[in-house]
């Protein structure tokens, strides 16, 4: 398995150096047969890293501890779905990964798009082709997965005790997928400026693969939320560590360019804008990478640290220069072919989109290399917290939701103020009726403007949804039900879009009374004590000691009753794995309870099982969830294909034969 992966890692390395030349080679001298060389010399590549995938897989379904990779993730204790998922639980693995994703979606883009658009098809296989590049040297020169020990050990270290959970099986895969997706929007767009076929070609091939891009990462962050609030015990789903950050970072600019792209699809406007998303989600998406897995800056979500962090740097600066380039190089042929004719616009309200998304994209980096910028030009490295994050991104975050909720009732080139205030009737006065309401009920106006700006957004939201499916109602006479399924899955592009703002509106009701709500309270209790927290009593039934496979289990065990009424029994588990003894690990003890989730984390024990506990009263955590699989299901429609318009089979008229015609 070592020389079958390592050979042809090398011979892909190969592959796409030459695929680089000939694909260049064929669009300057007009050779179509290069360019088809180029374009199967992606297709190679991809089929060449699979093989790599193939033998890793096998090597740790096989207990192959002769790969030093294999020995130091996998042990013969592990469950088969836990080996399976440590083949992208180090560093070489998650590379591995990063380079057949985007092989695979690089390759079924160059096929889908060969034809339409033939020239672009040269640079973007150029392009895609530099990109393994990079990763290919990291897999074969500097950090290889296929590299044996002198002696093979009898059995393998195991899996970091944090990453054995249930989230190790989702939210890696989903979020270096997400990151490897960047490379098809980004080789569009450098094919795009390397061309200078700047019209509407490259944003009508490139715009449903930013959405696969936005799919993809959207949903690795959100299982990356539910991993973290069951595992690492800090009473939440989102600490603005580091890793987390830069995650974040790619998914802002796409979610920013599928927005802005309308401008230029129907206005002609914008196409600076779009450009720079495009080619800053791909640098932010290889900088998280390199983040995550060179342990530049320290978190809690980063397993791997090696020397590849100067490699990645070099090739962030080469891509770097390249990209703004071109861009600098192109800026003549990007600019506008309209002016914003009014502030009250939908142009502007796109605008003003992306100026926040770019806002909180600035500040979240800026947060989080701000450790580093201190420690290059003081003695010491200060850190950032999240009171900081909260404390930017939060308003940002707020006039959002509010301009979710009146951008879509804007029309373009210019709304005129009395069709803006009628279109907002509904929808402000539900905001406005439910401000007080809420400032009633949680007695905190920030919070109140945030839940009354979250039934604006929705309210704006029903009211589009409603206009469409009355109007299908009175062309097509459907019922009212079907008329909204059909106007979905015939307009997906718009009504699915809006089923995101739904997903994300839901979320944004658990983000806000989680965040302003939270309750926390630490217990030193013996068996038998309780103790209470808002209008909760804990009481605590004592410590269970177990063993399995893997392992020894501490447990403890709890009761929760709400005003006196029993409600639940709670377990707040710590692992301690075998090889892994002096690194234990959590899963905290959850329960929903109507509207609240009850958060338990096992801290420290004693021997007579006197047990220091923190609990977490955490409201409406549970919404983010469900906003999560509406998120989901909203992406499952916008990429779902469209219906094609049915054809009518064309028969020929009969000809009239009249008596006495033979």
């Amino acid at each position: 398995m070592a020389q079958l992966g390592s050979g042809v890692l090398i011979l892909a390395l190969a592959l796409s150096v030459y695929g680089i030349v000939v694909s260049v080679l064929g669009a300057r001298r007009n050779a179509p047969e290069l360019v088809q060389s180029g374009m199967r010399s992606v297709w190679g590549v991809t089929f060449l890293v699979f093989i790599a995938v193939v033998a890793l897989v096998v090597a740790f379904v096989t207990h192959d501890f002769r790969l030093a990779y294999v020995a130091g993730r996998s042990s013969r204790e592990m469950p088969l779905h836990y080996v399976l998922a440590a083949f992208y639980g180090g560093q070489e693995g998650s590379l591995l990964y990063w380079a057949l994703v985007a092989g695979v979606l690089s390759s079924l883009a160059l096929y889908l798009h060969r034809r339409r658009d033939a020239a672009l098809v040269p640079y973007i296989a150029a392009t895609f082709l530099s990109t393994q590049t990079f990763f290919l040297i990291m897999l074969t020169i500097v950090s290889s997965p296929f590299t044996l020990l002198p002696v093979a050990p009898a059995n393998g270290a195991g899996l970091n005790p944090l990453l054995r959970d249930p989230g190790m099986i989702l939210h890696p895969p989903f979020l270096l997928g997400g990151f490897a997706s960047f490379t098809v929007p980004f080789g569009f767009a450098m094919a795009a400026m390397i061309t200078g076929r700047l019209g509407d070609d490259w944003i009508r091939a490139i715009r449903r693969w930013a959405l696969v891009s936005f799919a993809i990462l959207g949903t690795g962050l959100l299982l990356g939320s539910w991993w973290a609030y069951h595992v690492l015990g800090w009473g939440g789903y989102w600490g603005w560590d580091p890793v987390e950050n830069v995650a974040l970072l790619p998914w802002l600019m796409i979610t920013a360019f599928v927005h802005s792209v309308i401008v230029q699809e129907r206005r002609g406007m914008l196409k600076v804008w779009n450009m720079a998303l495009v080619v800053a989600g791909y640098l932010l998406a290889v900088f998280a990478t390199f983040t995550v897995r060179s342990g530049l800056i320290a978190s809690v979500h980063a397993f791997a640290t090696s020397p590849i962090g100067g490699w990645f740097l070099g090739y962030l600066i080469i891509v770097v220069a390249v990209a703004i380039g071109f861009l600098i190089y192109r800026l003549p042929r990007l600019q506008s072919e309209h002016a914003i004719e009014s502030v009250v616009s939908r142009e502007s309200g796109f605008l003003l989109n992306n100026l926040l998304f770019t806002a909180i994209a600035f500040a979240t980096f800026w947060g989080t290399v701000f450790p580093l910028v201190t420690e290059l030009f003081r003695s010491t490295k200060l850190t950032v917290g999240p009171p900081f994050y909260n404390q930017v991104n939060g308003p940002l975050l707020l006039a959002l939701l509010i301009l979710m909720g009146i951008g879509p009732l804007l029309a373009w080139r210019r709304s005129s103020g009395r069709s803006l205030l009628r279109n907002l009737l509904w929808p402000g006065v539900a905001a406005l009726v439910s401000l007080p309401i809420f400032y009633i009920l949680v007695d905190n106006l920030l919070a109140a403007v945030s839940f009354a700006a979250v039934v604006l957004a929705l309210g704006t939201t029903v009211l589009e949804y409603s206009r469409g499916a009355r109007i299908r109602h009175k062309n097509t006479g459907e019922v009212y039900p079907k008329a909204l399924a059909m106007l979905v899955r015939k307009n997906s592009r718009r009504y699915g879009g809006y089923l995101v703002h739904i997903a994300v509106l839901i979320i944004a009701v658990g983000v806000i009374g989680s965040n302003f709500f939270q309750v926390e309270r630490q217990f030193t209790m013996r068996p038998g004590d309780t103790g209470q927290i808002g209008d909760y009593t804990i009481t605590y039934n004592g410590l269970d000691n177990r063993r399995t496979d893997e392992g020894q289990i501490v447990a403890a065990k709890l009761d929760i009753a709400k005003n006196g009424e029993p409600r639940s029994s709670i377990e707040s588990l710590r692992f301690f794995y075998t090889n892994f003894e002096s690194q234990p690990t959590a899963r905290m003890g959850i329960d929903t309870i109507g509207l609240d989730d009850i958060y338990v984390v096992l801290d420290q024990w004693e021997t007579d099982q006197t047990a220091s506990l923190r609990v977490y009263i955490n409201p409406l955590v549970s919404w983010i969830w469900i906003g999560a699989v509406v998120y989901i299901l909203s992406m499952v429609t916008l990429l779902w294909p469209a219906p094609q318009p049915a054809r009518k089979r064309v028969t020929k008229p009969v000809r009239e034969v009249r008596l006495g015609e033979a």
